[in-house]
């Protein structure tokens, strides 16, 4: 089942005397990007969201919002971290002497913006035990997940036709492009009797392995034989990756670059006007299958 990165979830949860939302989508990404914005007054909750999505995804950039309200109440109670407070004063002392030092004078801040810094002021008692609400919305998790990959699950199913229809034409030009190889077999003979011909004339200058060698190359030059058949092992690499059950979307990116590679070789090679058009429309099914496979987990 193919998985795609882009996906969104959103969930209500309530429990432990509080009630909460969430919020989680993603897009593509070359790893798992993890941003997280959650309560940081209920002890060890991010740590160990963090652990349980790292478990769950295999790429992508995902953002999570959590929003948790007591229920009862419709603000929660406040308090200071001392810490964060003597840290933000510090670093404020450190930015007025540097811009006295500079000759720039700053506007004294006031208490209302020191307590608008992160972590200064924290939601909830000092004593409070916020383990009861960590373990309920961790439970709740779970349900979060199940909708998240379900759309993933989705997006990925729809992109599976999209990348399956781009794969069956790539089959389709490659069969194209054999039979204008061969449709083009006699006017290859002709052109390599000329360049022999001119070979054969400078024999007198060259000696016998040059003259074999350049034989060689000139065959090299024209044969497409090769390109041809690493393209049906492609197609069929790209058909089995498209069975499979696990995350494939980084073979999927180095296949691709397979593809191209025989796609501009093929284009080098071709030296009659049909086999360069065939080559050039598989070059923009390729780029058209690349940035469907961007999204695929």
């Amino acid at each position: 089942m193919t998985i795609s990165m882009t996906g969104f979830a959103a969930r209500k949860g309530q429990g432990a005397g509080a009630s909460w939302t969430w919020d989680m989508r993603s897009v593509n990404g070359k790893g798992l990007d993890l941003r997280l914005r959650v309560p940081d007054w209920i002890d060890g909750l991010e740590l160990a969201l963090r652990g349980e999505l790292a478990r769950a995804l295999s790429r992508g950039n995902v953002s999570l919002t959590l929003r948790v309200t007591r229920e009862g109440t419709e603000t929660e109670a406040l308090r200071l971290n001392h810490v964060a407070l003597r840290a933000v004063l510090g670093a404020l002392g450190t930015v007025e002497a540097a811009a006295l030092q500079a000759g720039v004078t700053l506007a004294q801040p006031t208490p209302a913006d020191v307590l608008t810094f992160r972590g200064v002021v924290e939601a909830g008692s000092a004593d409070e035990d916020t383990t009861p609400l960590r373990a309920a919305i961790l439970a709740d998790l779970p349900g979060l997940l199940a909708d998240f990959n379900a759309m993933r699950a989705a997006e990925g199913a729809a992109l599976r036709t999209v990348i399956g229809a781009q794969i069956d034409r790539v089959s389709a030009l490659r069969a194209e492009a054999a039979t204008a190889a061969e449709g083009r077999r006699g006017t290859q003979s002709d052109l390599l009797r000329a360049q022999l011909a001119r070979l054969m004339e400078a024999a007198d200058t060259l000696d016998p392995g040059r003259l074999a060698q350049e034989l060689a190359l000139l065959a090299v030059k024209t044969d497409v034989t090769e390109e041809l058949d690493r393209l049906s092992a492609h197609v069929a690499a790209a058909r089995a990756l498209l069975a499979e059950t696990g995350p494939v979307g980084r073979k999927f990116d180095f296949l691709m670059q397979e593809f191209m590679r025989e796609a501009n070789t093929l284009c080098s090679k071709a030296q009659d006007i049909t086999l360069t058009r065939i080559g050039l429309d598989l070059k923009t099914v390729i780029d058209q299958m690349r940035e469907q496979v961007q999204n695929v987990e």
